[in-house]
């Protein structure tokens, strides 16, 4: 009897989920026909805080880079776009994509401030560089302050000539985003990127012993993390039409919310931040009118799901039924052949 070996990247249920997903984007691209105003805006939020998690699990996931000071590339892609649409005269759909070019820019300088920390240390320090970036646009006058500033009405409407048609365009380009951010972590998760992030993430030590370059692995991953959450926050600001530094980089909106629904969902995976974007606007559906004790749930939710499941929900279901839905590993496959 012989051996032979073969690499598996995908499964049965891989393959299912596969298709599965093109019949429900197929769906979600066809929602402007099929759903009310309120319906496609509450979409938009589940899209953006999608491709937040997506995002920040790829940081910490893979990277072993926690942050909570993502807010800081939320805020610089809202207020570039902005300034581009109000100053430079640049069409709002073409300046949130280059809201997020620019913010990644931004984030290369910033990367070797923060990659200086280690550790706790390296989590505060992207905070306090938020708090820096907070602090200055309020002081830019031409941007409203303090108090911030509205998108000018003939920017708006240059965007469609009526009200549904700019809801529309704003719900596929969120739609588009959220695609966007899963499929940028799934190819980047199966290349030689992702080997060099998966062994940084079981072991830097060893991994740099391998030639793996961590630094360098580490910088790309956090400017790609960057330049996409500052899309998805020239996005938001996009939707709300409105932009002050307080709403631009809230901790709270666009870093501990994230971190909880990537924590409860799965950390490191693709499905993970899915199932808590699910379970997040579940929770806030039924609880948000509960005021603080809304905020008290979810922390005692998010730590119950650290002590009992390190992994996250889908960690469990993935250690009981052996699932991936969006596999980015590799399978060794022992074939046994009989010899004549």
């Amino acid at each position: 009897m012989s051996l032979s070996y073969t690499v598996q990247r995908s499964t049965r249920a891989s393959q299912t989920s596969m298709s599965l997903t093109v019949v429900i984007l197929i769906i979600l691209i066809a929602a402007p026909w099929w759903a009310g105003r309120a319906e496609l805006r509450l979409m938009v939020e589940i899209f953006y805080y999608l491709a937040l998690a997506q995002m920040w699990s790829l940081l910490a996931g893979y990277g072993g880079l926690v942050s909570v000071g993502q807010q800081a590339f939320v805020g610089l892609g809202g207020y570039i776009l902005f300034a581009l649409a109000a100053f430079g005269g640049v069409h709002p759909i073409m300046a949130l994509v280059l809201a997020g070019a620019i913010t990644a820019l931004i984030a290369m300088p910033t990367a070797l401030v923060a990659f200086r920390l280690q550790g706790a240390y390296f989590a505060i320090g992207t905070w306090v560089i938020a708090e820096v970036f907070r602090l200055s646009f309020a002081q830019i006058s031409a941007l409203g302050g303090g108090s911030g500033m509205s998108l000018p009405a003939s920017i708006v409407k240059s965007i469609a000539s009526s009200r549904a048609g700019r809801e529309h365009l704003v719900y596929w380009v969120a739609l588009a985003i959220a695609v966007a951010a899963m499929a940028l972590v799934f190819f980047l998760l199966r290349s030689r990127w992702g080997l060099a992030m998966t062994a940084i993430r079981d072991s830097e030590p060893a991994s740099e012993s391998l030639g793996v370059e961590t630094y360098r692995t580490k910088f790309i991953v956090y400017v790609m993390a960057a330049g996409m959450t500052g899309l998805v926050g020239a996005l938001i600001f996009l939707q709300k039409l409105r932009i002050s530094p307080d709403a631009a980089f809230s901790v709270q909106d666009w870093t501990a919310l994230v971190i909880f629904i990537v924590v409860i969902g799965g950390i490191g995976t693709i499905e993970g931040p899915i199932l808590g974007t699910i379970i997040f606007f579940i929770l806030r559906e039924f609880a948000s009118d509960w005021g603080s004790w809304y905020l008290i749930l979810l922390g005692g939710i998010a730590v119950a799901v650290m002590l009992f499941a390190p992994k996250g929900l889908w960690g469990l279901i993935t250690a009981r039924y052996d699932v991936h839905l969006f596999p980015v590993g590799r399978r060794l496959i022992v074939n046994e052949e009989k010899s004549k």
